[in-house]
């Protein structure tokens, strides 16, 4: 039976999509007519064609990425994939979520008359391997005021210190840590991260307060105080990825010495004609260049022997996870190669 074909219009009408985005998606490659007429251009599209644009219609919907869309679709009758594309997307809809209502009760809190005090509790030692974990990767510059310090970001969830100067990101928990008040998100000032460092030592209790401006550390007789940075820092949390579907366990001691060895290539980093050093990784098939010192400085921070490396792709940014401490990472920036 010769199959029935129907004009973009038509199709528009049983999708739910419009004729634009129709034609978006055409030349987007995403869903191309069965027929195109050469005299007219007009666009015919078969009856499977019509299952397809509804699925793209609800993806879209729900705000489903093109790329990821384009993978559901060359991979639909392998349901396997496309639940794996769904749950790593929901799993971002639900942390985009649980971000809006922090920033909803943080948006109510300054409308407050007084802002309530939280108290984090923890010890010397936990705190202190956070802080010396995350340092390295905290910004210099001065017209980024918010990556200038270290973001203490606490719920009920767990309590994390996070840094990042744009090219590298370091979130590490505090492991046993208790949580007294509400969520909190406060910058700590670099200063005061470094006085921290320098003044306490041992493995006493500590105590972390966040007091409206005030961030103050407590463990027995010796305390430091420092004014919060007055800034938004960005949501670092959607840039946390579920491993990628390149993964390698590594010996962090031998991998120090893979890197030293590494070849290196100049790579054009603007169109003012500027070149940086790319250290050239290849990991199974995949190629990428990264800053060798910023990797080293990531490896130096972890305490971990084993590491496992994910990646997405050559520019998807290269992750360092501790296999026992699912909820640290350390995220770095490939750098673009080109050919040559």
């Amino acid at each position: 039976m010769e199959e029935r074909m129907r004009g973009i219009g038509q199709l528009a009408r049983e999708s739910g999509l419009t004729v634009s985005a129709l034609r978006f998606y055409d030349g987007a490659g995403v869903l191309v007519p069965a027929h195109v007429d050469p005299w007219t251009n007009y666009r015919w599209y078969s009856d499977e064609q019509v299952v397809v644009a509804r699925l793209v219609a609800r993806l879209r919907r729900v705000g489903l990425p093109l790329a990821e869309i384009s993978r559901v679709l060359e991979h639909r009758h392998d349901l396997a994939v496309v639940d794996a594309v769904l749950e790593a997307h929901l799993r971002r809809l639900e942390d985009g979520l649980a971000d809006a209502r922090r920033e909803l009760s943080r948006a109510r809190s300054l409308l407050a008359p007084e802002s309530p005090m939280t108290s984090i509790s923890t010890t010397t030692t936990a705190l202190l391997d956070a802080m010396r974990a995350v340092r390295f990767a905290v910004g210099t510059d001065p017209e980024l005021p918010m990556l200038t310090g270290v973001l203490v970001d606490a719920d009920d969830d767990a309590v994390r210190l996070v840094a990042t100067d744009r090219y590298r990101l370091v979130v590490r928990t505090l492991p046993g840590a208790s949580l007294d008040g509400g969520p909190v998100s406060a910058i700590a000032p670099v200063a005061l991260v470094d006085e921290a460092l320098a003044t306490f030592t041992g493995d006493a209790p500590l105590t972390l307060e966040v007091d409206g401006d005030d961030v103050v550390l407590t463990a027995g007789e010796r305390s430091v105080r420092g004014r919060r940075v007055d800034a938004d820092y960005p949501a670092y949390r959607s840039l946390i990825r579920e491993p990628g579907s390149t993964q390698v366990e590594l010996d962090v001691a031998r991998f120090r010495d893979e890197l030293a060895a590494a070849p290196t290539r100049r790579v054009p980093t603007g169109p003012d004609g500027a070149e940086e050093t790319a250290t050239v990784l290849t990991l199974g098939e995949v190629e990428l260049g990264v800053n060798r010192e910023f990797l080293l400085q990531a490896l130096e921070a972890g305490e971990a022997g084993q590491l496992l490396l994910d990646l997405d792709g050559p520019l998807a940014p290269l992750a360092l996870r501790d296999p026992q401490r699912p909820g640290d990472v350390s995220l770095l920036m490939p750098i673009r190669l080109t050919a040559g």
